[in-house]
């Protein structure tokens, strides 16, 4: 008899994930692991989610979401320590202060924080090791048939059957997909707002004198800088990565890609008290949603008796650590 999950009298032996997030990479390792068939189907052409790093064509790369993550957790310390020991993740040592107008401030409570390595989706990436995951793929709709989910990307393309359906994907679009299914994830799902967050890659000529490698940024339309380049197993030395507070990119939402980068390239060089300097790159990135204004306090959502849920980092906490428990959760609760 092979392994599955036990749900009522049918028991659940295919799961389709959508989105291949740490919320989604994690559950479905875990789910694997008991010995669930599980598909995750991403729309991006890599895995990460937000996790992200751009690479261009010059071999540079930008960790333009996530900027790294911290710990907290007792499970998720453990993941940790391993991605360290398989040199997927390490500290990163550089100096992180407040930043006010080009006025230093050193932070109140110095903390570990850890990136991956050599690239920010590295740790997503040695997630997805050994599952299926199906990339450029973005689901349109989906059907029940027979107690089980199909699938329809914008293809037309079908995928499944599936006996239970996860969404990681934002809840706006979790709750396009599957709102009409579910009035009890519904419900949940619209309690939930998500601000989003411009964010600019810069490759200047030459390094910056700039005495931090990171600053939370205050009183401008920033929140975030780093010199991506001071990270551990970066190859390039004059890479930057700004990130504008969630109040400014709701702002300015719809503004040109061109005009953003403008506007926060002349805010980094006042933030940072630093004459401007030409630049070789400019790159601008919308992150439509970015940070949940609220996150909900409960680490999933789930609907068992139509077999649908939904996980994510607006579940439980709004970090690396909290997707990667929302799907852990999920997945135990399922087992």
């Amino acid at each position: 008899m092979s392994n599955s999950i036990k749900r009522g009298v049918k028991p659940i032996e295919t799961v389709g994930i959508i989105g291949a997030g740490i919320a989604g990479l994690t559950c479905a390792r875990k789910l694997r692991s008991a010995g669930i068939a599980v598909t995750l189907l991403e729309k991006s052409r890599g895995v990460g989610g937000r996790l992200a790093t751009r690479r261009l064509d010059s071999g540079l790369t930008f960790d333009h979401g996530a900027q790294y993550f911290t710990v907290r957790d007792t499970s998720f310390a453990a993941q940790v320590k391993e991605w360290c020991l398989a040199g997927t993740a390490q500290i990163w040592q550089g100096r992180i202060i407040s930043l006010d107008h080009g006025v230093l401030t050193e932070l109140n409570h110095p903390q570990d924080r850890y990136v991956g390595v050599p690239s920010m989706n590295a740790i997503a990436k040695s997630l997805a090791t050994g599952l299926d995951v199906r990339t450029s793929i973005t689901v349109q709709r989906l059907s029940r048939l027979n107690d089980q989910w199909q699938l329809t990307d914008t293809e037309g393309i079908r995928h499944g059957p599936f006996d239970m359906l996860i969404s990681t994907a934002p809840p706006p679009q979790t709750l396009t997909l599957l709102g009409a299914e579910s009035a009890l994830l519904s419900q949940q799902l619209a309690q939930v707002s998500m601000a989003p967050c411009w964010a600019v890659m810069l490759e200047l000529p030459e390094p910056l004198p700039a005495p931090f490698a990171a600053a939370f940024v205050q009183n401008s339309p920033l929140s975030w800088v780093a010199h991506n380049s001071s990270k551990p197993e970066r190859n390039d030395t004059a890479c930057w990565v700004l990130h504008a507070s969630p109040t400014w990119s709701r702002e300015h939402l719809e503004d040109s890609a061109e005009s953003v980068t403008q506007t926060l390239v002349e805010e980094f060089w006042q933030a940072a008290g630093q004459s401007p300097v030409s630049i070789r790159t400019a790159i601008a990135h919308r992150w439509r949603y970015a940070i949940p204004d609220e996150p909900l306090p409960q680490k999933y959502l789930l609907d068992q008796e139509k077999n649908l849920a939904a996980c994510g980092d607006w579940c439980g906490g709004p970090r690396v650590e909290g997707a990667y428990l929302s799907g852990l959760a999920l997945a135990n609760k399922l087992i």
